[in-house]
Protein backbone atom coordinates (compact mmCIF):
# COMPACT_ATOMS: atom_id res chain seq x y z
CA UNK A 1 0.00 0.00 0.00
CA UNK A 2 2.75 2.56 0.78
CA UNK A 3 4.29 2.14 -2.82
CA UNK A 4 1.32 4.17 -4.20
CA UNK A 5 2.61 6.80 -2.41
CA UNK A 6 6.25 6.94 -3.13
CA UNK A 7 7.12 9.33 -5.67
CA UNK A 8 3.74 10.70 -6.50
CA UNK A 9 2.99 14.20 -4.84
CA UNK A 10 -0.64 14.30 -5.71
CA UNK A 11 -2.00 11.19 -3.93
CA UNK A 12 0.54 12.25 -0.99
CA UNK A 13 -0.62 15.44 -0.41
CA UNK A 14 -4.44 14.35 -0.85
CA UNK A 15 -4.23 11.69 1.55
CA UNK A 16 -2.67 14.58 3.67
CA UNK A 17 -5.57 16.74 3.50
CA UNK A 18 -8.26 14.34 3.94
CA UNK A 19 -6.66 13.00 6.86
CA UNK A 20 -6.72 16.80 8.13
CA UNK A 21 -9.84 17.44 7.60
CA UNK A 22 -11.30 14.04 10.04
CA UNK A 23 -8.76 15.31 12.20
CA UNK A 24 -10.51 18.69 12.63
CA UNK A 25 -13.73 17.05 12.98
CA UNK A 26 -12.80 15.97 16.01
CA UNK A 27 -11.36 19.70 17.36
CA UNK A 28 -14.53 21.42 16.92
CA UNK A 29 -18.08 20.04 18.36
CA UNK A 30 -21.00 21.92 17.13
CA UNK A 31 -23.15 20.34 19.46
CA UNK A 32 -21.08 21.89 22.04
CA UNK A 33 -21.91 25.63 21.33
CA UNK A 34 -25.83 24.81 20.12
CA UNK A 35 -28.37 27.32 21.69
CA UNK A 36 -31.95 26.47 22.53
CA UNK A 37 -34.72 28.62 21.19
CA UNK A 38 -36.13 30.17 24.30
CA UNK A 39 -39.29 30.09 23.16
CA UNK A 40 -39.53 26.15 22.45
CA UNK A 41 -41.42 24.10 24.01
CA UNK A 42 -38.53 21.87 25.36
CA UNK A 43 -36.47 25.04 26.03
CA UNK A 44 -36.81 24.11 29.89
CA UNK A 45 -36.89 20.49 29.74
CA UNK A 46 -33.48 20.99 27.72
CA UNK A 47 -32.10 23.41 30.24
CA UNK A 48 -33.20 21.02 33.21
CA UNK A 49 -31.52 17.82 31.36
CA UNK A 50 -28.50 19.38 30.41
CA UNK A 51 -27.77 20.76 34.09
CA UNK A 52 -29.16 17.40 35.86
CA UNK A 53 -25.67 15.85 36.98
CA UNK A 54 -26.43 12.08 36.36
CA UNK A 55 -25.18 8.80 37.68
CA UNK A 56 -23.61 6.74 34.93
CA UNK A 57 -22.42 3.19 35.86
CA UNK A 58 -19.38 1.71 36.21
CA UNK A 59 -17.87 -0.98 34.91
CA UNK A 60 -17.85 -2.68 38.38
CA UNK A 61 -22.02 -2.81 38.17
CA UNK A 62 -22.16 -4.89 35.73
CA UNK A 63 -23.64 -8.33 36.90
CA UNK A 64 -22.41 -11.99 36.43
CA UNK A 65 -23.22 -13.78 33.70
CA UNK A 66 -25.82 -16.08 35.06
CA UNK A 67 -24.34 -19.57 36.03
CA UNK A 68 -27.78 -21.29 34.54
CA UNK A 69 -27.05 -20.62 31.22
CA UNK A 70 -25.00 -22.87 28.56
CA UNK A 71 -21.24 -21.72 27.82
CA UNK A 72 -20.76 -20.30 24.33
CA UNK A 73 -19.23 -23.29 22.45
CA UNK A 74 -22.00 -25.56 23.59
CA UNK A 75 -23.92 -22.92 21.69
CA UNK A 76 -21.39 -23.49 18.74
CA UNK A 77 -21.63 -27.41 19.23
CA UNK A 78 -25.27 -27.00 19.32
CA UNK A 79 -24.96 -25.57 15.72
CA UNK A 80 -22.77 -28.05 14.53
CA UNK A 81 -24.76 -30.56 15.06
CA UNK A 82 -28.12 -28.96 13.76
CA UNK A 83 -25.77 -28.71 10.82
CA UNK A 84 -24.85 -32.35 10.38
CA UNK A 85 -28.62 -33.65 11.19
CA UNK A 86 -29.54 -31.20 8.66
CA UNK A 87 -27.14 -32.70 5.75
CA UNK A 88 -28.43 -36.03 6.91
CA UNK A 89 -31.73 -35.05 5.94
CA UNK A 90 -30.94 -33.94 2.74
CA UNK A 91 -29.31 -36.93 2.14
CA UNK A 92 -32.01 -39.34 3.17
CA UNK A 93 -34.85 -37.38 1.55
CA UNK A 94 -32.75 -36.20 -1.66
CA UNK A 95 -35.10 -37.50 -5.10
CA UNK A 96 -34.40 -41.14 -6.02
CA UNK A 97 -33.80 -42.24 -2.31
CA UNK A 98 -36.67 -44.19 -1.48
CA UNK A 99 -39.60 -45.40 -2.87
CA UNK A 100 -42.89 -46.72 -1.70
CA UNK A 101 -43.46 -50.21 -2.01
CA UNK A 102 -45.00 -53.01 0.83
CA UNK A 103 -47.79 -50.73 1.37
CA UNK A 104 -50.27 -53.61 1.82
CA UNK A 105 -49.93 -54.32 5.28
CA UNK A 106 -50.48 -50.56 5.59
CA UNK A 107 -53.72 -50.29 3.56
CA UNK A 108 -54.92 -53.04 5.38
CA UNK A 109 -54.53 -51.80 8.67
CA UNK A 110 -56.20 -48.23 7.95
CA UNK A 111 -59.09 -50.02 6.47
CA UNK A 112 -59.42 -52.07 9.68
CA UNK A 113 -59.27 -49.07 11.52
CA UNK A 114 -61.92 -47.42 9.29
CA UNK A 115 -64.63 -50.06 8.81
CA UNK A 116 -64.12 -53.09 11.25
CA UNK A 117 -65.32 -55.98 9.46
CA UNK A 118 -64.90 -54.69 6.73
CA UNK A 119 -67.89 -56.47 4.98
CA UNK A 120 -71.06 -54.39 5.87
CA UNK A 121 -73.72 -53.52 4.21
CA UNK A 122 -72.73 -49.70 5.65
CA UNK A 123 -69.84 -49.97 3.28
CA UNK A 124 -71.58 -51.14 -0.35
CA UNK A 125 -72.38 -48.68 -3.01
CA UNK A 126 -75.87 -49.57 -2.98
CA UNK A 127 -76.26 -48.66 0.49
CA UNK A 128 -74.04 -45.08 0.71
CA UNK A 129 -76.16 -44.05 -2.38
CA UNK A 130 -79.46 -44.89 -0.16
CA UNK A 131 -78.08 -42.79 2.68
CA UNK A 132 -77.33 -40.13 0.11
CA UNK A 133 -80.92 -40.46 -1.54
CA UNK A 134 -82.57 -40.26 2.29
CA UNK A 135 -80.79 -36.90 3.19
CA UNK A 136 -81.32 -35.11 0.15
CA UNK A 137 -85.21 -36.42 0.81
CA UNK A 138 -84.89 -35.19 3.80
CA UNK A 139 -83.10 -31.81 3.42
CA UNK A 140 -85.41 -28.10 2.66
CA UNK A 141 -84.25 -25.94 0.57
CA UNK A 142 -83.57 -22.05 1.77
CA UNK A 143 -85.94 -19.62 1.75
CA UNK A 144 -86.38 -17.43 -0.99
CA UNK A 145 -84.89 -13.98 -0.27
CA UNK A 146 -87.98 -11.30 -0.25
Amino acid sequence: MLRLFVNRPAPRSFACVCGAALLSGCAASPFATAQVDPASPVAADVARMARASRDYPSFSEIPPLPADQRPLREFGRAVDQLEVASARLDRETAPDTWTLTGTERFVSRAQAMVAPGGDSDASTTAASEAFARQIRERATPPPLPR
